[in-house]
């Protein structure tokens, strides 16, 4: 008999085995997370129940929790989260103008309103409770807290004032508590320069940040944007955004709809070379193999031939510029330390397998003028005190959500007892929302396997205090917790203060102005 039929009929029989709860904890903020909480008829094998605890509140923290709880009804999940406010980036990194992809939230609101599940904001893993503490606590710990860090160019002048990551500025306006000092300077410039249109999730961001600096104001302050961005873009000088890529138009990684969003702003005026639209026999196979690579050349040329709007003084202008990599940075001769430009080399495309090309440098250069510029080159994960990290990728070694041991040589592989991981940080920065959905299954499926075949018996035999034990260490250490509850009220305030000013809610940027919500 198969485990999950031997799960049916259990869950049916015998359920009096298992008299306490399954308790699971979620850590990390992505999907991975929320999936993980799906475990449903584990409590049936164990007399004990079983703690789960996940790092990270996004999506992928919140769909492995609702995973969890669906497939095992003992189980108790406590997500965790060093923010005050949950949701991750659905919250912080979702563009302020797509209120729709926003809905996922009353999707995760229900799971964190189950009886069988907490969420606790405020809680770093690291200064507030160690991993290691939280593997004494937890039965199962599952990490789902994204990517909180960025990859970086490493060329000359990165580090001059003025250059900035695409994810500093998306959580700036996004209202972030950590990039709330951010304060990019758009008022002495008229040029910004973007950097990357590959990378996947990257080339929506770099969309996304365009889209934002030139959208009218006017549109931008009927949404949730936070409210020192909507007024730094009020004031802003910027007229001229550039969008830099190293491959050609075919290769252009973003969504249809996202280019269509930027390419259909009132007023502006679309500028693509001609000679960047030439296709290769090798371009056609590659779009011959994706639809949707097909469908975003075919958007472009049909924006490049488009007939330009009336000029005004205040028009507005995005350039796609193909065929470029940077090369370094230039500091301006006026302002010493700050970014006055971008050195160029140009590309070309060789091809190194079948439908697959990439960016070779050709010794050619040119400069791009600008005041600011954003790299959107890549979000990249950070490591933890005891987690096996791989440095070079960006993610926690794992072989289907299982986290490899340090000490991994031999054959079979070696894992971390009861510890798993989920979305970002297990995959890298790839995908959307949903994509999350399909990394928490796969989480979830491990760790049932592993209770299946008995590899968690000797940790699931022992009781373990779970939430109980973590609040008594949170409190031991004056560490304020934020319930699930206290969000509701940070949540009732936002909207409280956006009906204001005709917004759908008004965020609060800060910790402290979080916390005091909180506590009404």
């Amino acid at each position: 008999m198969t485990f999950f039929r031997a799960r049916k009929l259990l869950s049916k029989s015998f359920s009096i085995l298992s008299p306490q709860p399954l308790r699971v904890c979620i850590v990390g903020r992505g999907l991975a997370g929320s999936y993980t909480a799906g475990l449903q008829s584990f409590s049936t094998l164990c007399p004990q129940p079983l703690h789960v605890c996940i790092v990270g509140s996004g999506p992928a923290g919140f769909y492995t929790a609702e995973k969890l709880l669906k497939r095992h009804q003992g189980a108790q999940v406590d997500i965790i989260d060093r923010l005050p406010t949950p949701f991750g980036l659905v919250r912080s990194g979702v563009a302020p103008d797509h209120p729709e992809t926003k809905n996922v939230i009353n999707q995760f609101s229900r799971v964190a309103q189950s009886g069988r599940c907490s969420f606790l904001g405020n809680v770093t893993v690291g200064s507030s409770v160690s991993l290691a503490e939280l593997r004494e606590l937890y039965h199962v710990v599952v990490l789902a807290y994204g990517a909180e860090s960025d990859r970086v160019l490493g060329i000359p002048g990165e580090d001059l004032k003025g250059v900035h990551s695409a994810r500093e500025f998306v959580w700036w306006y996004n209202g972030h508590p950590d990039g709330r000092n951010l304060d990019p300077d758009l008022k002495d410039t008229d040029t910004a320069v973007i950097l990357g249109q590959s990378f996947d999730v990257q080339g929506n961001v770099a969309l996304d940040v365009a889209r934002i600096l030139l959208r009218p104001t006017s549109e931008l302050a009927k949404t949730d944007i936070a409210s020192h961005a909507l007024t730094a873009l009020e004031q802003s000088s910027i007229r001229k955004v550039y969008l830099v890529g190293r491959r050609g138009p075919v290769q252009a990684a973003c969504t249809a709809k996202e280019l269509r969003e930027v390419l259909g702003i009132k007023d502006l005026d679309i500028h693509i070379e001609e000679a960047d639209l030439k296709l290769t026999p090798a371009d056609e196979e590659e779009m011959k193999n994706s639809r949707i690579h097909k469908r975003i050349y075919e958007l472009l040329s049909k924006a490049a031939t488009a007939t330009p709007s009336q000029p005004n003084s205040g028009q507005r202008e995005l350039h796609f510029v193909f065929f470029r990599q940077p090369d370094r940075f230039l500091e301006s001769y006026d302002k010493k330390g700050y970014v006055s430009g971008v050195h160029l080399e140009k590309t070309a495309l060789k091809g190194i397998a079948p439908g697959k090309q990439i960016a070779v440098g050709t010794g050619q250069f040119e400069d791009l003028a600008c005041g600011i510029v954003l790299k959107s080159i890549g979000y990249k994960s950070v490591p933890m005190e005891g987690l096996p990290f791989d440095h070079r990728k960006g993610v926690v070694p794992n072989i289907q959500s299982r986290v490899l041991s340090d000490n991994n040589s031999g054959d079979p592989p070696l894992f971390e007892k009861g510890l798993y991981v989920c979305g970002w940080l297990k995959r890298g920065p790839t995908g959307i929302i949903g994509t999350n959905l399909y990394c928490a299954e796969e989480t979830v499926a491990s760790i049932s396997e592993d209770l299946e075949q008995g590899s968690l018996a000797s940790t699931a035999s022992l009781s373990k205090p779970g939430r109980d034990g973590l609040l008594q260490i949170l409190e031991d250490r004056d560490v304020r917790a934020v319930p699930f509850s206290a969000w509701e009220k940070i949540d009732e305030e936002e909207k409280r203060l956006g009906s204001l000013r005709n917004k759908p809610r008004e965020k609060l940027t800060t910790r402290e102005e979080l916390i005091q919500a909180a506590l009404v």
